[in-house]
C-alpha cells in the first residue's frame, strides 16, 4: 500500500480519546503517539502470536512487543493455561500464598547466581529497591549509573538526570553520578573522586554491543575494592541473553540484579534478586536497622507469578533463547542485505545482540535523524510492519521474516530517493517523530 493512501481514522479518534483522559495518551512514554509518524500511530485492538490488529482492522507483524516484554508472542497458550488455573483460586490474600514460595523457588533455580528474590510489579520499583538497599548497607549517599544506558527507573534518583527532570530537587539529582560503559579507568577515577561516597554501581551488563573482554569482571573487582554494591539491571538482558540473564552468560555475579519484561510475557511481574546477606536486610531475620525494601499490595498477585513460572518453564524446555537469537540473526541479515542492495546500508544500520535488535536511521552525513526514522516508520506501517525496533519474539515465523524484509526493501528504496534529494521532507507528511526524553512537550 502506498503511504499516501494509508490512513488510520479510528486510531486517530482513539488517540484523541486517550489524550483527553490520560496524560500523554499512553501509560508509557515510549508508547506515545509522538514516537510515530503524524496521524499514523495505531491503537491496538488485540494480538495473537507475532501479530497485532489495530482498531482500524489492519494487521501488523509486531516487533519489540510490549516494549520487549512479550517474548513468547501474545496470548501464549502455555502462559494463559497457567494463569487460568489460578483464576478461580483467588489472586491476593491477607497472608502469603504458597504460589509465592513456588515462584521464588522456580526463579532461583533459573537464576542460580542469586540466593533470594522478591517480586514486584514493575522494573522501576525493583531498581529503586536495589538502590535503597545499597545505600542502607553501605551507609553511603551516592548512586553511580551507567551513562550509556537509556533508562533505569521512573524515580527521582534517575529521572532527575534526564531532560525530563521537572519537579525533581537538585539536591536529589546531585547524588547521582555517571560512569561510561566499557571504561574501567574512568570508573576507577569516579570511585576515587567520590571515595567512600558511592553506594552502588548500576548498569545494564550488556547493550547494543558486547561487553569488552574482562570489563564486567573488572567492574566486579572495582566494586569489591571500593566497598560498593554492584547492581545489574537485567530487565532486557534477562532471558534474552540467557535464561539466567547476562550474569549467567558472562559468568560475572553481581550483588543484586533486577529482572522484568520477558519474565511475565506481558503479565506484570518483575524481580529483585541477589545475595542473601544483602537481601535479608529487607527481611526479619537480622539484627541491623530494618530496610523498607519492597512492600507492594499487588507484588505477589498469583496470576502474574503463575505466568512467570510458565515463562521460565517454556524457555527451558523449548530453547526459547536460542530461537530468539536464530530469528534475530536471520532478520538482521535480511535487513542488511535489503539496505545494501539499494545503497543505504550505511544509513539504515541494524545494531545489537540478535535477540535484541534495534535500528538507527542516519542522514546524508551519517548522523542520527528523526526525520529519516519517520520516513522509514511510515513505509513499514503502510506495509503492515509495526517496528519501533527489530526486537523479535519467538512467535515469529519464516513467512513473517520474509514479509518484513520485503517491506524493509520497499522502504529502503524510498530512503534512497530521499538521500539523493538531500531532504526527506516530501516523504514525511507531517512532523518528525520525537525522542522520549526531551524538556518540552
Amino acid at each position: 500500500m502506498d503511504t499516501e493512501d494509508f490512513r488510520l481514522p479510528r486510531s486517530q479518534a482513539a488517540n484523541e480519546r486517550l489524550h483527553a483522559l490520560i496524560p500523554g495518551g499512553a501509560h508509557t512514554y515510549a508508547k506515545g503517539d509522538d514516537q510515530y509518524p503524524e496521524n499514523l500511530a495505531p491503537v491496538i485492538s488485540h494480538g495473537r502470536g507475532a501479530h497485532v490488529w489495530d482498531v482500524d482492522g489492519n494487521r501488523y507483524i509486531e516487533y519489540g512487543s510490549g516494549l520487549r516484554s512479550v517474548s513468547l508472542g501474545h496470548a501464549h497458550p502455555r502462559v494463559l493455561g497457567a494463569v487460568r488455573r489460578e483464576l478461580d483460586r483467588g489472586s491476593n490474600f491477607v497472608r502469603p500464598s504458597i504460589v509465592e514460595a513456588e515462584a521464588a523457588e522456580r526463579f532461583l533455580a533459573t537464576v542460580p547466581t542469586a540466593e533470594m528474590v522478591k517480586f514486584t510489579k514493575n522494573g522501576s520499583d525493583a531498581t529503586t529497591a536495589a538502590v535503597r538497599l545499597a545505600r542502607a548497607v553501605t551507609g553511603r549517599p551516592r548512586v553511580a549509573v551507567c551513562a550509556d544506558h537509556p533508562f533505569f527507573s521512573v524515580d527521582d534518583w534517575f529521572i532527575g538526570t534526564t531532560p525530563m527532570n521537572a519537579g525533581i530537587p537538585a539536591a536529589t539529582t546531585d547524588l547521582t553520578v555517571t560512569f561510561p560503559y566499557g571504561d574501567l579507568a574512568a570508573t576507577q577515577e569516579l570511585l576515587t573522586r567520590y571515595q567512600d561516597e558511592v553506594a552502588c554501581l548500576i548498569l545494564e551488563p550488556a547493550g547494543h554491543t558486547e561487553p569488552p573482554a574482562g570489563y564486567l569482571a573488572g567492574l566486579r573487582e572495582l566494586a569489591d575494592r571500593h566497598g560498593c554494591v554492584l547492581v545489574f539491571d537485567e530487565m532486557i538482558t534477562g532471558f534474552r541473553w540467557s535464561e539466567a540473564g547476562a550474569q549467567g552468560l558472562y559468568g560475572v555475579v553481581p550483588d543484586l540484579s533486577t529482572f522484568g519484561k520477558a519474565l511475565g510475557n506481558g503479565f506484570a511481574v518483575s524481580a529483585l534478586a541477589g545475595r542473601r546477606g544483602l537481601m535479608e536486610r529487607g527481611g526479619l531475620r537480622h539484627s541491623h536497622d530494618r530496610v523498607f525494601l519492597l512492600s507492594t499490595t499487588h507484588g505477589a498477585e498469583t496470576h502474574s507469578l503463575a505466568a512467570a513460572m510458565a515463562v521460565q518453564t517454556t524457555y527451558a524446555e523449548e530453547g526459547i533463547t536460542a530461537r530468539l537469537h536464530a530469528l534475530g540473526e536471520r532478520l538482521a541479515a535480511g535487513v542488511r542485505d535489503a539496505a545494501a542492495s539499494v545503497g543505504v546500508g550505511d544509513h539504515l544500520v541494524v545494531r545489537g545482540r540478535a535477540s535484541n535488535l534495534v535500528f538507527a536511521t542516519l542522514d546524508e552525513n551519517r548522523q542520527p535523524s528523526q526525520r529519516y526514522r519517520t520516513l522509514f516508520l511510515r513505509r513499514l506501517l503502510a506495509g503492515g510492519v509495526l517496528a519501533p525496533s527489530f526486537v523479535v519474539s519467538s512467535a515469529l515465523g519464516d513467512a513473517d521474516l520474509d514479509r518484513t524484509v520485503d517491506v524493509v526493501a520497499q522502504a529502503c528504496a524510498v530512503y534512497r530517493k530521499a538521500l539523493d534529494a538531500g531532504d526527506p521532507t516530501p516523504w514525511l507528511a507531517g512532523r518528525p517523530v520525537k525522542p522520549v526524553f526531551r524538556r518540552l512537550a
